[in-house]
């Protein structure tokens, strides 16, 4: 195929991935929008009944899953596999295991879990380093352009999965809403590879195989999967007693104890200048604050979702619309207000106006503490036995989505920016850990805002507002010590 065609003035190759990661997200968050629900479910054949500790935790552990396993995805694409073939064999393993969620057996349900975090992380971090290498180089003027095309993809997706999954899993069976998640993921997989030819060399592996590196490649993952399968089979048969919100607590433990032990390790033995371990304090600040935001931003698909099912009027001219349609306002309001924000910041930097890096961070977390601040006030009603109108959840809704605006792209462009050349993937992974650590911490929250704990729920959103706002005023009020040690370091 001809790979100079344009696309909407862009190569070609972007509409491929366009499709590609749309269909992607569309399974990824069909599929989350009605876990918790499924998760919590005793009536609905596929449910599996747990209360919402475990479930909760179980979900915080799956998201986070995704990132963590994302880090060997991508050494696997860089070393081995390239990205195009990471990123098919990722989307085949995705697809396999929401067809596995849709059979009826609760190995099955688990085992679907698994496979769907094993493609992610071939998945997630390859396809996103292909839209970067459509452009020749790092100057072309449509390269930002591309991403924010790309971007779009991900929320319209997300916004339609929802929409699909949620009807299809509240109103005909869980298992059918798994299963068109995998049918869409088919979906963009064959769009992919009936197209893949405008991506030219893009992404494909062209050094010589190291063979003696696959060889223990594959010995390492057919002994884990190994592993895996007889936990699963022990797990089945009760032989392993699964606590879902110890192993959640210890994971959690896990990766801030890997993320401390990186930066300390990269400070004192990295070989760093003095001006690139002023930048690297800052990256460490900002991914402090990124897990504080990632932990109250991923209630989305597990105490909200459940606050918007049991809590939450639906009715609408007679219908009650399914609950997991309301997971699909952030989408929206990304979609929508994305354009608005770029060119609020493009305008505020003519006239010297643009905030800071910093300042941008802090704003995005004290709009998410304002989010769990409307909650607060709805919970009131809850406790006095009044199920509430959506409009609390589209605004806490709003809130979060403007502050994913300021906090999410600021904070990846911050990362790239200062991180010393020869750790830019390492510094990104660490990144990626900070969004892993705040789902799984997130799943724990979400855990003590349940139905077994309604009295208390107004004071527990209370708490969290007043934590991520809290940390929000400190970025803040530190912003221009940051701004002097981020001006050091140039």
């Amino acid at each position: 195929m001809n790979t100079t065609k344009q696309w909407f003035g862009h190569p070609r190759g972007l509409a491929t991935l366009f499709f590609t990661e749309m269909w992607e997200r569309f399974s990824y968050y069909g599929m989350r929008a009605i876990l918790v629900l499924a998760l919590v479910d005793a009536v609905t054949h596929g449910g599996q009944g747990l209360n919402d500790h475990d479930a909760t935790a179980i979900y915080g552990l799956y998201t986070a899953g995704i990132y963590v396993f994302s880090l060997a995805g991508g050494w696997l694409s860089d070393r081995i596999l390239g990205q195009q073939r990471a990123m098919f064999i990722g989307g085949i393993v995705i697809a396999l295991g929401h067809f596995t969620m849709a059979l009826p057996y609760d190995l099955s349900f688990y085992l679907g879990m698994l496979f769907i975090v094993l493609g992610s992380g071939l998945f997630k971090p390859t396809i996103s380093i292909m839209v970067g290498l459509l452009y020749s180089n790092d100057s072309d003027a449509r390269r930002d352009a591309g991403f924010s095309i790309f971007y779009m993809a991900i929320n319209l997706g997300a916004l339609i999965g929802q929409i699909v999954c949620g009807y299809l899993g509240e109103r005909l069976g869980w298992h059918y809403g798994f299963g068109a998640a995998g049918v869409f993921m088919l979906l963009g997989l064959s769009q992919y590879w009936l197209t893949r030819g405008y991506l030219g060399n893009i992404g494909s592996f062209n050094a010589t195989p190291d063979r003696a590196l696959i060889r223990r490649t594959t010995v390492t993952v057919v002994s884990f999967m190994l592993v895996l399968s007889l936990a699963g089979i022990g797990l089945a048969n009760h032989w392993i007693n699964f606590a879902p919100v110890s192993v959640a607590t210890n994971a959690s433990k896990i990766i801030a104890l890997l993320i401390a032990a990186y930066f300390a390790y990269v400070f004192i033995f990295g070989g760093l200048s003095i001006a690139e371990k002023k930048r690297v304090l800052i990256i460490m600040i900002m991914v402090f604050t990124a897990t504080f935001f990632w932990s109250g931003f991923e209630q989305a698909g597990s105490s909200f979702n459940l606050f918007a099912e049991r809590y939450t009027n639906r009715m609408i001219f007679g219908w009650e619309m399914p609950a997991s349609w309301m997971q699909s306002v952030n989408s929206f309001f990304i979609i929508t207000l994305a354009p608005v924000f770029a060119a609020l910041w493009l305008r505020l930097g003519v006239k010297q106006l643009d905030p800071s890096m910093p300042v941008k961070l802090a704003l995005g977390l004290i709009q998410l503490g304002l989010g769990f601040l409307v909650l607060y006030f709805a919970a009131q009603f809850v406790v006095a036995g009044t199920k509430v109108a959506p409009t609390w959840l589209i605004i806490t809704y709003l809130l979060h989505s403007t502050g994913e605006l300021c906090l999410s792209p600021v904070g990846l462009s911050m990362v790239t920016r200062l991180t010393p050349a020869r750790y830019a993937a390492q510094m990104m992974g660490a990144w990626y850990m900070s969004i892993a650590l705040g789902n799984a911490l997130g799943g724990l929250i979400a855990g003590q805002l349940g139905s077994d704990s309604v009295n208390a729920m107004p004071h527990r959103f209370l708490m969290v507002f007043a934590g991520t706002a809290g940390v929000g005023l400190l970025l803040l009020f530190s912003a221009k010590w940051i701004n002097r040690l981020d001006a050091q370091t140039s």
